[in-house]
């Protein structure tokens, strides 16, 4: 069975301010966020594609990161569209070109979303395949408050039956790509993410724990939380401790 890691990198249609750099393509260390992100799936054994959804002006950039960092796995960059939905949507049609028809895995990811590692990678595939669609998760530390109005608290949750959803979402390729298309003819334009879609349409879905560092890079203060992350990695790595 086929693995395809399906990427789609932030800052599309309505969401980009076209005369900014997209996040993902903001560098440290001189190399781009989006390089950190898939060269986990580029390194990862059990990956056989990966197909990327980009926006459209930023495609042959790409293409030339692609190349620097010789990342032989991408098979596909599509344009991305109006919304995440709609370029996941995308990213999921050219996953099933690379599958052809084949049983496949994929591993719905956010290009900004650079510290996942190669056990989750692993632990996601090997529960889509044991038992169906998987959501990568993160304990909540802190306490949750919901209230209705942004002015006054309704109810305070339970932390400890809190979760976060995060990402890789991992799911067999047919039964995404149906949903979507059910989506689709049905005007939902509005799902947060696939993990939620799949919910809406009855999709029963497991949870694999990953790393808490695991943050999606959308603001100055993940940018450097990601920056001190990699460092102290490195760090780590040279003085063994």
């Amino acid at each position: 069975m086929k693995h395809i890691a399906v990427v789609f990198a932030g800052g599309i249609g309505k969401r980009m301010n076209s005369k900014a750099l997209p996040k993902q393509f903001l560098r440290l260390y001189g190399k781009e966020i989006i390089v950190y992100t898939l060269e986990h799936f580029e390194s990862h054994s059990e990956i056989d594609a990966i197909a990327i959804a980009c926006v459209k002006e930023w495609i042959p950039f790409l293409e030339e990161l692609v190349e620097k960092y010789r990342l032989t796995k991408v098979a596909k960059i599509v344009p991305g569209g109006e919304s995440g939905q709609e370029s996941i949507y995308n990213g999921l049609c050219a996953a099933r070109e690379i599958a052809r028809e084949e049983k496949c895995v994929v591993l719905v990811h956010d290009g900004v979303r650079p510290l996942i590692n190669r056990k989750l990678i692993t632990e996601c595939i090997a529960m889509t395949e044991e038992k169906g669609s998987a959501v990568t998760v993160a304990p909540a530390i802190e306490t949750i408050i919901r209230s209705d109005d942004k002015k006054t608290v309704d109810q305070i949750i339970e932390r400890a039956d809190c979760m976060l959803a995060r990402a890789p979402q991992c799911f067999f390729l047919d039964e995404i790509l149906e949903n979507h298309e059910k989506a689709r003819m049905e005007g939902k334009s509005d799902f947060i993410d696939s993990a939620s879609m799949m919910s809406h349409y009855g999709k029963e879905l497991y949870l694999v724990e990953g790393p808490m560092e695991n943050i999606k890079i959308t603001t100055p203060m993940d940018y450097y939380t990601f920056k001190a992350l990699v460092e102290a990695d490195e760090n780590s790595q040279l003085f063994g401790v």
